[in-house]
């Protein structure tokens, strides 16, 4: 088989960084980006903590060079710095010299601003422009416009998986010689709509998460927004373009279990990654890291653990939860660690797994807790979302 379809940009704008660079130096200097509320009135704002982008939508507004009374959410907005960063690394200037698409995943879309005016609708048509903006479509086709792609442009919304979905989509397109490249990954703001119902879910932990940790608390929310450049084989070879890395195996499962919650046993996570595996004719022996889904919820890791138990036995892989330095940031999860996925790949490291102190009672799966230097040729990537969608992804060095 061949190594799979080529990732030659990325961009990612999150709470440890605004860009590629920034975000690896965050994350091999164990420099976390949980905090206190900053930019959201909420009633919560001194009860979690979250992974926030320290900019205002004021001064994105200024990076995108978007005119006054526009009706961006920070949901596109975010989306469109990444997107632009990873085209930007890739190298393309042409847009649509060549057949390209954008396959945007979010679950926020626009209510993080519609949110803020509900009851000023009934006085105002001053901000009626946001209604326009809700639907998650909105963010994708404002990213389209931004970065000027005029091929296929389309919307995944699998809940904590979306992104991961947005990029399997787009490598079985460029497979399929449906597309010669496609701009996927995910966007998300935070939100008081998604505060306020993790809130009700009782899975928000009120200090630091801690990821496979006996006694962890719950999540942190965050926002972010990352996005690679897929390419195909005949589009490197053409351009001589530097392969970053490949997405070498995907696969997505659902194990109906529960609306918000994971099979106990980890069904649909072992089906999605028994699927990645099939695809890539990759061996369990040939994974080096597992970047985990780890959100630090009671439900997850038990879920998780159980499922990479099943498929790794006692040969279990170097993994890590890179969600304690970000916060889980739902649709654009998969994309911020596709990222992360592939900077462990150029730079052989295994990110921390941080807050860890101690063993689950159910089984003795240890995280990596500090940094570690080694070969790592093939990275596994969980992402899971509620509604039972799972998903995972393999990437592989080039």
């Amino acid at each position: 088989m061949g190594k799979g379809v080529a990732i030659t940009g990325m961009g990612i704008i999150s709470a440890i960084g605004d860009t590629v660079a920034a975000n690896y130096d965050a994350l091999i200097n164990n420099r976390p980006g949980i905090s206190d509320i900053e930019n959201i009135a909420t009633i919560h704002k001194n009860v979690i903590k979250v992974g926030e982008i320290k900019k205002t939508n004021a001064e994105l507004e200024a990076i995108l060079g978007l005119a006054p009374k526009n009706n961006w959410s920070r949901t596109a907005m975010i989306g469109a710095i990444a997107a632009q960063q990873a085209l930007d690394n890739a190298g393309i200037t042409n847009m649509n010299a060549h057949n390209t698409g954008l396959i945007s995943a979010t679950s926020v879309g626009g209510m993080d601003m519609t949110e803020r005016f509900f009851y000023d609708y009934y006085e105002s048509d001053e901000n009626w422009r946001y209604i326009d903006a809700q639907d998650g479509g909105d963010s994708t086709h404002k990213i389209a416009g931004y970065i000027g792609v005029k091929g296929l442009v389309t919307t995944i919304s699998t809940a904590c998986s979306s992104a991961a979905n947005a990029i399997m989509l787009g490598a079985r397109l460029i497979k399929a010689g449906k597309l010669d490249r496609v701009v996927v990954g995910g966007t998300d703001a935070l939100a008081k709509f998604t505060i306020n119902g993790f809130k009700t879910l009782m899975i928000l932990s009120d200090t630091y998460n801690t990821p496979f940790d006996n006694n962890r608390k719950g999540l942190n929310l965050g926002e972010a927004a990352a996005f690679l450049v897929l390419e195909s084989d005949e589009m490197v070879a053409k351009y001589n373009k530097k392969v970053l890395a490949y997405v070498s195996g995907y696969g997505n499962a659902n194990d109906a279990y529960h609306q918000t919650a994971s099979s106990e046993n980890g069904d649909g996570a072992t089906l999605a990654m028994e699927k990645a595996f099939k695809v890539s004719g990759l061996k369990r022996a040939d994974i080096d890291y597992i970047n985990a889904h780890g959100t630090a919820t009671p439900n997850n890791d038990l879920s998780e653990g159980r499922a990479l138990l099943r498929i790794f036995g006692e040969k279990m892989p170097d993994f890590s939860s890179t969600k304690p330095f970000t916060g889980h940031t739902l649709a654009a999860a998969a994309g911020v660690e596709a990222v992360y996925s592939v900077l462990a790949l150029q730079n052989n490291i295994v990110f921390a797994n941080l807050n860890f102190k101690t063993p689950m009672a159910e089984f003795n799966l240890i995280p990596q807790t500090e940094i570690r230097h080694k070969e790592i040729n093939h990275v596994l990537s969980n992402s899971f979302g509620f509604g039972g969608n799972c998903s995972t992804l393999l990437f592989s060095k080039s």
